[in-house]
């Protein structure tokens, strides 16, 4: 099975550096976008679980409202 990772070359502060999309990279770099939107993903679908599963609201599930 191949691999379909984007590798690309890019000049950062005056160094070149060989840029992984799914990397782990602090800072705002396109890397923390992605995870960003797919940690978004997973608290969009665990809030719809919660409100489905237990038939209230999240804050109301926790006991903060």
């Amino acid at each position: 099975m191949a691999s379909s990772t984007k590798v690309t070359s890019s000049n950062v502060g005056g160094t070149s550096l060989k840029e992984n999309r799914n990397g782990w990279v602090w800072g705002f770099t396109p890397q923390a976008e992605s995870w960003n939107g797919r940690l978004a993903m997973i608290g969009f679908i665990s809030v719809l679980l919660i409100e489905l599963l237990s038939g209230e609201g999240v804050l109301h599930f926790w006991n903060l409202l």
